[in-house]
Parts: structure tokens; C-alpha cells; sequence
């Protein structure tokens, strides 16, 4: 019985991740979307130096930021769910904004929620609608 006690304190405790406006805990409802640098300046912001940030892009073309990831969370208390920018600090706490659009372009895998910006108005709307009557409106142009 003394192993499994063990075992159990060695289990990775609840991320503590409190929302920015209420205080209240985060629940993640999401997986981290790890961000890539692509431009030296996003390295050089991170505290790389000008010289090793042109040499990793040079050689890697996107590189992972560590400690730095968009995540979703549901707020208990205002009952909705919003995208994170999160960063990681040293003292293992965690320090949390609303994901600021410009950071949607540095992440893989996550579907911009402003929508592809190359898609028209018309086919967006078109695409929304549900019944058989949406392919009337193509015959009515």
C-alpha cells in the first residue's frame, strides 16, 4: 500500500490557471497550440540575440516558442469559452491574455475564428445555411 501512495503524489497537479477578469479557475477545454516564430524580430522579442534569431530562421525556417502556446478555456463564472494566449513563467505560474489575432498566424492546426480571410462574403454566408433552399439563391444571381 505504501507504493501506490507513492505513485499517487507523483501524479501532475491541476495547471493553475485562474481567469484574467473573475480570478476563478480556468478549465481547459482545448489542446495547446504550440506557436512558431517564422521572422527573426518574433526571436529577438523572446530575448534571442539578432544574430542567433537570422541563424535559427535561417536554418529552421519556423521555430517552436517554448513556454508559449493558445489554448481554450471555459470561465465557470461567465459561462463562455475564449481563446488564450499562454505563457509559461519561470516560478511555474502561468500568465494569461485573450489571444490577440496576430498570434492566430503563428500556431498550426487551430482554424482561425475570424475565418479564412480569402473566402468571400457570399460563399461564408452560403456555407452557413443548412437547408436545400441555399442552393437557390445561387440560381437567383
Amino acid at each position: 500500500m505504501h507504493k501506490r501512495c507513492e505513485r499517487n503524489r507523483k501524479r501532475s497537479k491541476r495547471r493553475a490557471i485562474y481567469c484574467p477578469i473573475h480570478g476563478c479557475y480556468l478549465d481547459s477545454v482545448s489542446q495547446k497550440y504550440k506557436l512558431f516564430a517564422d521572422k527573426a524580430e518574433q526571436l529577438q522579442e523572446r530575448g534571442l540575440s539578432r544574430r542567433a534569431a537570422l541563424l535559427s530562421i535561417a536554418n529552421y525556417t519556423a521555430v517552436t516558442i517554448q513556454g508559449e502556446w493558445l489554448e481554450a478555456f471555459w470561465c465557470e463564472h461567465c459561462q463562455e469559452k475564449n481563446w488564450y494566449y499562454v505563457r509559461q513563467l519561470n516560478n511555474g505560474r502561468y500568465d494569461i491574455s485573450l489571444a490577440p489575432k496576430e498570434l492566430w498566424q503563428q500556431v498550426t492546426g487551430v482554424i482561425d475564428p475570424e475565418g479564412n480571410p480569402s473566402v468571400g462574403e457570399f460563399t461564408r454566408i452560403n456555407a452557413k445555411q443548412l437547408s436545400c433552399h441555399a442552393v437557390n439563391s445561387f440560381y437567383s444571381l
